[in-house]
């Protein structure tokens, strides 16, 4: 048409532009108003507006600038009206600027603001939280003559309740009643909203009378404002009465319904909202996908998760179809019950009925993965998300990390805090409590201190976790004073310490030897009523007994069991083991005792501590009792214990138990350490077993353990005994090395 002169007609610039409106193809349609500017072609006036309140409605401001400012330069004449739509679009924005440069070119080209135009500045301007600009366009219009009408009020009502402005919406409301006859019913639903959202019920009741007073019956729309506060208030009781009040005015509605399943979801009564649910279907009522998400979610958050797969399965497509929180909700419902596979497969249905997975359904199935267990599916699960398309958002990445960590990958835990940051993203508090944790439990506590101060730098504000977190940190890192200090701090940020808190510092203090003030800060706690724990009192009872102050852990015993609190095992075996380090071993095999008693299972910790004891005390028989009664409870004993046991069996002069205990430990792959060797080699001797004591000495020879003199000279004895004299020169010779050695480092 170009190239030969002609230009498109009106009506052929507006039918292309129509047709892709009609399509959806907006951007399409600007670019071809585009391509016909460029080729010198006058786009029709309707063309323009036609495009324009597409673009409205889907908020795309630019381009609606960009074609207002085309018809400017086309000489079409701008109507208040066409003002109005694209004021409203930069308003609803939150683009005041542009938008009051708009109003001021309306009102420089001589253009007077109307009823519409004024009702538009107030509720956009409203909306976006500019509350004194929509009081004084309110103001102005007034000024300038035009009487405010129900849409103006109620618009301005609104905004005022959603600003927690209360007293100067029920002076406006007032104003209102007086200058008409018969208020706006929509005035009085959102005046009902405001008194219930403030918990001034009686006033709202008050006003569905005034309403009734009034000529004006209130509607379904009023009574569900009054029930979706009671709601939120938690006020079920109440919300039923009206409910049933309701009836007597107006014909509850869908809505109705949905608010009602939904307090009784809430407070645990799923039989009675399944009864309601049944008498919206009796009053010709069918749920719809707010009812079904309602009833899903509730069931799902109950542990039904049956019930809800049921009410998803028995679903009309054709009526009612699932949707993002339908998916998600059952999604997260049967992975939480450790169903991580049925919940795979429902991800699948999602993808097959062309939904897009959020970031919320992808942190449900990775943690749900991890938690079950299954952490290599939690991280296909992750990658596979990446491979979609769908970007992370920092509560899914947070997510990650804590499940990474508490799978023990640290490298993979830091490289996903960096990730973070090389995603764009800025870690918060929750991002550092996690890495600082997952790096304690891995034995980094000492990185807590930089970590801390990086946090700190970059402005996150501490939570109760996130102290909690870096003082733990502190203390396993030794840096007690700094956690005593935070601990300080966290008071003055008005921030409670709890029990983990607490707990923490206490510990700490204990392991240093500070056991004063960690039972100052004990009493503390107690004084600030927080309820000390079985960890608490345990620190104080290892802190006590490994200082030798048995008493006062005896006492701090007592005082746990008088509060009701059972002492547990690690309780037991702190106190079990200050007394076998003071040589108390008749007093720990009582303890031993009472904790069977009060049926407190001992573990492999227990009985080591206890063999020891004895063994320490030269009660080698009774050491090998309870090593048989650890064997029988299929505990298994560590390096020590065993150790330990062969040397007491051997010097008790048991060598063969001694002897098949050794072989034993050593076919379990256990290494023995220098004095296991000498032990049994001098036992060996002495049980006049020369050649099985001297083949033993060359295997301690050839593992590099020390032999000790005394040993060497024990083993000659009986080698020349047994007349075995090639051995015994050989450990002649290596007793002279022995003693040439010990005496040149005297010299020394």
């Amino acid at each position: 048409m170009s190239l030969s002169g002609n230009s498109p007609s009106n009506y052929t610039s507006m039918e292309l532009v129509s047709s892709c409106v009609k399509s959806q193809k907006l951007r399409e349609a600007f670019h071809l108003i585009q391509t016909m500017r460029k080729f010198k072609f006058r786009p029709a006036f309707s063309a323009y507006t036609t495009l324009i309140g597409a673009l409205s409605a889907v908020n795309e401001p630019d381009m609606i600038l960009s074609l207002f400012h085309q018809m400017q330069e086309l000489g079409y004449e701008i109507s208040v009206h066409l003002f109005t739509t694209v004021i409203r679009v930069f308003a609803i924005e939150g683009r005041v600027d542009a938008a009051i440069s708009l109003l001021d070119e309306m009102k420089s080209n001589s253009l007077d603001a109307d009823l519409v135009l004024y009702n538009v500045c107030i509720d956009s301007f409203g909306k976006v939280g500019k509350v004194d600009m929509a009081w004084k366009f309110f103001h102005e219009m007034k000024a300038q003559g035009i009487m405010p009408d129900d849409v103006t009020y109620s618009s301005m009502l609104g905004v005022l309740i959603k600003a927690d402005r209360l007293s100067e919406a029920i002076e406006l409301f007032e104003q209102m009643e007086l200058n008409r006859k018969v208020p706006s019913a929509y005035a009085y639903n959102t005046m009902i909203m405001g008194y219930g959202l403030a918990g001034k019920f009686n006033e709202a009741y008050g006003l569905l009378e005034r309403q009734k007073e009034k000529g004006s019956i209130p509607s379904a729309i009023a009574y569900n404002c009054i029930l979706t506060c009671l709601g939120k208030k938690g006020k079920l009781d109440e919300a039923l009465s009206v409910f049933q009040e309701m009836k007597k005015d107006a014909v509850p509605n869908l809505s109705t319904y949905n608010i009602l399943m939904d307090m009784l979801c809430k407070a645990g009564k799923l039989e009675t909202a399944f009864e309601i649910r049944d008498a919206m279907k009796d009053a010709r009522l069918f749920p719809n996908i707010m009812t079904v998400n309602i009833m899903v979610d509730r069931l799902c958050k109950a542990q039904r998760v049956e019930e809800a797969y049921s009410i998803f399965e028995g679903m009309d497509h054709k009526v009612c179809s699932p949707n993002s929180y339908t998916f998600c909700s059952l999604i997260d419902g049967l992975g939480k019950e450790g169903r991580v596979d049925d919940a795979y497969k429902l991800y699948e249905k999602m993808l097959d009925a062309y939904q897009n997975p959020d970031p919320i359904i992808y942190t449900s199935l990775i943690k749900n993965f991890f938690k079950c267990g299954r952490k290599e599916d939690g991280h296909k699960i992750y990658k596979e998300m990446i491979q979609r398309g769908c970007s992370p958002d920092l509560v899914l990445l947070n997510t990650y990390m804590d499940c990474v960590f508490r799978a023990r990958e640290t490298e993979k835990g830091r490289a996903l805090f960096e990730e973070i940051k090389a995603r764009g993203l800025v870690p918060d508090v929750w991002s550092y409590s996690i890495l600082i944790h997952g790096l304690i439990k891995a034995g980094f506590a000492r990185e807590t201190y930089e970590l801390f101060y990086l946090m700190k730098e970059q402005g996150c504000v501490l939570d109760t976790r996130a102290y909690n977190t870096v003082i733990d940190g502190f203390c396993k890192s030794g840096k007690v004073n700094k956690a005593y200090q935070l601990l300080e701090e966290m008071k003055l940020k008005g921030h409670q310490p709890t029990v983990v808190t607490y707990g923490s510092v206490i510990d700490g203090l204990a392991k240093i030897d500070r056991l004063d003030e960690a039972y100052m800060l004990f009493e503390e706690a107690k004084s600030k009523g927080i309820d000390v724990n079985v960890v608490v009192y345990s620190s104080l009872i290892d802190g006590f007994g490994k200082v030798g102050r048995i008493d006062e852990a005896y006492l701090i015993m007592e005082e746990m069991m008088q509060k009701g609190l059972q002492p547990n095992v690690y309780t037991w075996n702190c106190l079990l083991d200050a007394l076998v380090k003071a040589e108390e071993i008749n007093e720990a095999i009582v303890c031993f005792n009472s904790m069977n008693d009060m049926k407190c299972t001992p573990n492999a910790f227990t009985y080591s501590i206890l063999i020891n004891g004895l063994c320490r005390v030269r009660k080698f028989n009774k050491a090998f009792i309870y090593w048989q009664e650890m064997q029988k409870k299929g505990f298994k004993p560590n390096v020590i214990t065993y150790t330990t046991m062969i040397s007491g069996l051997a010097r008790a002069g048991n060598i063969s138990d001694a002897n098949g205990l050794f072989e034993r430990f050593k076919a379990n792959g256990g290494i023995p350490d220098s004095a296991s060797y000498n032990t049994m080699i001098e036992g060996l001797s002495n049980a006049h077993r020369a050649m099985e004591a001297y083949a033993l000495f060359e295997e301690t020879r050839l593992k590099g353990c020390n032999i000790y003199t005394k040993t060497c000279v024990v083993l000659l004895d009986a080698l020349h005994k047994a007349e075995c004299l090639e051995q015994a020169a050989i450990v002649g010779a290596v007793l002279r090395e022995t003693a040439k050695s010990q005496h040149a480092s005297r010299s020394l």
